[in-house]
């Protein structure tokens, strides 16, 4: 007797059924498929974003290389606006009327005021 009713017991476990478990197992257990167009549409998004973030990065590093040469055209112009600065400093030291005077004493010139025209800018 015994014995039955461990039967029974157990028997009456396997036999029990809950709909709710069966439909949430059910439906963890059922495999998604994707028709072909689907499949198309998610590649060719895929492939845009992935197009796009390539472009993005192309793109930074286009600027980048047009800032540094930029910078690289700064600084020449800086260097040369110096150059000219003291080129232009150098005239004036050089045209001074006393250094024009001594230059002409050393090549013999002498000055004649009769032959001096006043020359107005």
């Amino acid at each position: 007797m015994n014995q039955v009713a461990h039967n029974y017991s157990t028997h009456k476990r396997v036999q029990e059924y809950n709909p709710i478990k069966h439909k949430q197992l059910n439906k963890l257990n059922k495999k998604v498929s994707f028709s072909g167009l689907e499949k198309i549409i998610f590649l060719a998004v895929v492939g845009t974003i992935i197009f796009g973030s390539m472009k993005v990065v192309g793109n930074y590093a286009a600027i980048y290389e047009v800032n540094k040469d930029i910078q690289k055209v700064k600084v020449s112009i800086e260097s040369h606006e110096k150059m000219n600065s003291d080129i232009r400093l150098q005239v004036s030291e050089l045209s001074t009327y006393e250094r024009i005077w001594e230059k002409a004493s050393q090549l013999g010139l002498t000055l004649n005021e009769n032959n001096v025209k006043v020359v107005q800018e």
